[in-house]
């Protein structure tokens, strides 16, 4: 198995867990359940920790795919710069749950409340790295580049300084 074909098994991990984990925390905390809502938290803490063995991958994937044609730099170096923010999203993320699920073992009252702000936090870490798995399908997929944004970023510089010729 090479770089490219571990990180794309790994990299639905942090999207999928965090939707998972974010639907499964909206319906622990509306049943106040502690027991649920202790459960929701730990998958919410894997979900955030799934960011990290993804990031890993990207550069021996890079490494895979990055001379193939129709590959532009351009695009790997933005899912790669936003592919960083989501990894520390997802550790942030993570943290928020253990620091929930903590307050919520030494105070029962606690836990609803950290549950609800972790809930929060999820929702956007979920946003980053919905936006982060885009980023990444624009590498090898014209076809969701859209007609606005077909050509790589600087593509269009190169495209006039060709016709120039």
């Amino acid at each position: 198995m090479n770089g490219a074909q571990m990180h794309l098994m790994l990299n639905h991990l942090p999207v999928m867990g965090t939707l998972f984990s974010l639907l499964l925390l909206a319906w622990a905390v509306l049943r106040r359940s502690p027991e649920l809502l202790k459960i929701a938290l730990v998958a919410v803490l894997l979900a955030g920790l799934s960011s990290v063995p993804t990031y890993l991958t990207g550069e021996p994937a890079e490494e895979v795919i990055e001379h193939m044609p129709g590959v532009d730099e351009a695009f790997i170096e933005e899912h790669e710069s936003m592919g960083k923010f989501a990894l520390w999203s997802g550790v942030g993320l993570a943290i928020v749950a253990v620091v929930a699920l903590g307050a919520g073992l030494r105070n029962p009252n606690r836990l609803i409340l950290g549950a609800a702000v972790a809930w929060l936090v999820n929702a956007l870490v979920f946003g980053v790295m919905g936006y982060t798995a885009h980023l990444g399908g624009m590498i090898r997929h014209p076809e969701i580049r859209g007609s606005t944004t077909a050509a790589a970023p600087n593509a269009d510089a190169k495209h006039h300084e060709a016709d120039e010729d």
